[in-house]
């Protein structure tokens, strides 16, 4: 039985201010490491094999939270990277609608490819499958946490599920510093065991972007 934990990070100003983060290196604020240190000792507890993140400093010092109770070496890949929302990117929200009322009106009726240089949803899926399952088979049998982002959480583990996107977009959001167990057997394939487990702090609810 392979256990995946898929983690988001700790929260950012932009999250606090929905400003649209995709692949820009926001870092964590305050409240992000806070709840990353908070985080960090029940990860622990479930006794990882292997850390791995994204390499965005946001999800990369959530890692190395945990990696200072395990002493285990965290693996960066890229293709963890938060969607790229293209033209969004560094917008809040609210000028997104202004600008880009059209897209944003199809983004939030959830159309899989909105427009605006946003990668599309099967992309994002397939990218994100693609690093979770490099990240599981690094201990086959074994506990890997990997440090993502929100939307490229729900999308990879979608796509690992098998789920589609009616389905996927029933399932909630990630709060900053939760995450979604999912474990895989020969038998039953990935299934889902857990999903927006954490610890009991301030949290700022907002998109994920």
């Amino acid at each position: 039985m392979t256990r995946l934990v898929v983690w988001r990070h700790g929260n950012t100003d932009w999250n606090a201010a929905s400003r649209v983060q995709g692949q820009t290196d926001v870092p964590l604020n305050d409240l992000g490491r806070e709840q990353a240190r908070a985080a960090a000792p029940l990860l622990a507890a479930l006794r990882p094999d292997a850390i791995v993140t994204s390499d965005l400093s946001r999800a990369a010092d959530t890692a190395a939270a945990l990696a200072a109770h395990t002493g285990l070496p965290v693996r960066s890949d890229a293709g963890l990277r938060e969607r790229y929302f293209g033209r969004w990117q560094g917008l809040l929200l609210t000028e997104v609608a202004e600008r880009y009322p059209e897209e944003y009106a199809r983004w939030r009726a959830g159309d899989p490819d909105p427009g605006a240089d946003v990668e599309s949803l099967a992309d994002l899926g397939a990218r994100l499958g693609t690093a979770l399952q490099k990240a599981a088979d690094l201990v086959p049998g074994g506990t890997v946490v990997v440090a993502t982002h929100g939307a490229a959480a729900r999308q990879g583990c979608g796509h690992l599920l098998g789920w589609d996107a009616t389905v996927l977009r029933a399932l909630g959001s990630l709060e900053n510093c939760h995450w979604t167990e999912l474990r895989h057997n020969a038998v039953r394939g990935w299934h889902l065991r857990a999903h927006n487990v954490g610890p009991v702090t301030a949290t700022v609810p907002v998109e994920a972007v």
